[in-house]
């Protein structure tokens, strides 16, 4: 399991996908590193007394600084922004 930050929706100039999220994995500096992340299951636990969990999936990379974009099942609360998520060592199927 590996440790990243949720940094920001994935958004354009006027609009924004309010699933999509970049995330930043603790050590991955490159695209190829990256890559390697495509595929993945990703977790965000929520800090409150419910305890939700959310899963999403790691697509593609997004740049060059080792960031990658990831689909979640439905959106994060805008409180996540900052916050840590899991990333699982497992493959998803599709």
């Amino acid at each position: 399991m590996t440790k990243a930050i949720v940094i920001q929706f994935r958004r354009g100039r006027k609009n924004y996908t309010p699933r999509h999220f970049l995330i930043e994995i603790h050590g991955c500096d490159s695209k190829e590193k990256a890559k390697k992340f495509s595929g993945k299951q990703v977790e965000w636990h929520s800090s409150g007394k419910n305890k939700k969990i959310i899963k999403g999936i790691i697509k593609d990379s997004h740049g060059n600084k080792g960031i990658v974009r990831a689909v979640f099942e439905r959106g994060l609360p805008g409180q996540a922004i900052g916050t840590e998520v899991n990333i699982h060592d497992l493959e998803v199927k599709k």
